[in-house]
């Protein structure tokens, strides 16, 4: 698949009177393998490609897709039939072709790797896990995946681009025991475009230190406490600021965030950026997915909301740009909104992977506490309000008893609003960490409502 058919496909489509075409087409090929008990548990190779085509005729908006290169007429005829269909509507259109920068996506290790270096990789993976502490019981999930995505997008406007871009992850679960009969899970997860970035041994010691952490764990009363949020679970918060942060979601007012823009909805230490650029980040390519150059966006500064994210068609109600921001969830669906690499600026930079390996004891925001939890796993963030804003998950982690670590805590509920959440922020550490393409440190919350 190539700019050359893509090309073509736009062409046929023009000449069959739409008055503007859009071809995407991706491929992907991957390697994944699953360990357990020392052995090869599942194994999975993987190759599929999918065309989707995206007409306008007489503002009216076409669509169809396909998986077979050899069906394509099939396709261009179903999109344009499905145009005469659809509702008229004045703010459907196409990018403009613009110059896209170069960035650090393609790792020749990852193209090129072999099955048996997978499964080593995985069997590594749940070695690492279990030797970490002779409480691991078990290891329910070490699974290591690979991949090369490859993405050409071609449109009427002069769009034609293609690029190629690798990934390499490793996830793992684990359970620990303690004499009592106690139970705890923990997990670990690292990815990269880069296979050097994810270190196999860091990601299963992590996952069976977080087990190891929570045994022994008791209920607490109701409290109200500063917490900590450990950089995953700051991404979970994270990951629901984002989708307010979407121009659909806001026309739709389906965000808390709506009406917001120029006005300080967070603490003054929060600077949170966008960047599609970032060297070897899950997030990064050339272009967006109508072919929109990436950039970097500062969206909320001090504190500030400064803008929200669009793609064609928002930007285009909005009156204004595109940020680059359109992300196909696959080649069946049209361009939504989404982020790119998207996080919360550190209190100060530290060289990648460093704070992997810091352990809890290290933590400088606890040494700050008389009193306060860590919050290692949230439950249940998924059911937070859109539109308000509003939760109640479930929280475990450690108490903090005069700036050291004194037990674990289980089975509380932490209960509040997103932006109240963020607005109480008091401190940001210097463990950044990333999962998948949001990205976090540690972060001091001021008091909030903990419930038993």
């Amino acid at each position: 698949m190539n700019k050359n058919f893509a090309e073509d496909v736009v062409k046929k489509a023009l000449k069959r009177g739409c008055d503007a075409a859009e071809v995407f087409i991706r491929s992907a090929s991957g390697i994944s393998a699953e360990a357990k008990d020392g052995k090869v548990e599942a194994m999975e190779v993987s190759k599929d490609v999918g065309i989707a085509l995206k007409v306008i005729k007489g503002q009216r908006l076409g669509f169809a897709f396909t998986t077979n290169p050899q069906e394509i007429e099939n396709t261009i005829n179903a999109a344009i039939d499905a145009a005469k269909w659809t509702a008229v509507d004045e703010y459907l259109d196409i990018p403009e072709k613009m110059p896209a920068g170069e960035v650090l996506i393609f790792d020749e290790q990852i193209k090129n790797i072999s099955e048996d270096t997978v499964i080593k990789n995985a069997l590594l993976l749940e070695e690492s896990a279990l030797a970490f502490d002779k409480r691991i019981k078990k290891v329910r999930k070490a699974e290591v995946g690979a991949g090369v995505v490859s993405t050409t997008i071609a449109n009427s406007k002069g769009v034609n681009i293609s690029y190629e871009g690798t990934d390499f992850s490793a996830h793992v679960t684990t359970l620990a025991g303690d004499e009592n009969g106690d139970n705890q899970m923990g997990w670990d997860f690292a990815g990269s475009r880069r296979m050097s970035d994810v270190d196999i041994k860091t990601v299963g010691n992590r996952a069976s230190r977080r087990a190891v952490e929570l045994l022994g764990s008791r209920k607490i009363s109701t409290v109200k406490a500063p917490v900590i949020l450990c950089p995953s679970v700051a991404v979970g918060f994270l990951d629901i600021l984002s989708a307010s942060l979407s121009a659909e979601a806001v026309q739709k007012q389906r965000s808390f965030l709506a009406g917001k823009v120029g006005q300080t909805i967070m603490s003054t230490l929060v600077d949170i950026v966008d960047d599609g650029t970032l060297q070897w980040g899950t997030g990064t390519k050339p272009v967006d997915d109508e072919g929109v150059p990436v950039s970097t966006k500062t969206v909320i500064s001090k504190g500030v909301l400064n803008s929200y994210f669009y793609n064609t068609y928002a930007a285009k109600k909005a009156g204004v740009r595109s940020t680059g921001n359109a992300v196909r969830s696959s080649h069946k669906a049209l361009p939504g909104i989404d982020v790119t690499n998207f996080y919360i600026k550190p209190k100060e930079s530290q060289k990648s992977g460093d704070s992997r390996q810091e352990t809890v004891k290290n933590n400088k925001l606890i040494k700050s506490l008389s009193k306060g939890i860590l919050i290692l796993n949230a439950m249940g963030l998924h059911t937070a309000n859109p539109i308000s804003g509003d939760f109640s998950i479930g929280i475990s982690g450690l108490w903090i008893e005069n700036g050291e670590t004194a037990y674990p805590i289980k089975e509380a509920v932490m209960s509040g609003n997103i932006l109240d959440l963020f607005k109480k922020l008091e401190a940001l550490g210097s463990d950044m960490e990333f999962y998948g393409n949001i990205g976090s440190p540690s972060l001091l919350i001021g008091n909030m409502d903990i419930s038993a």
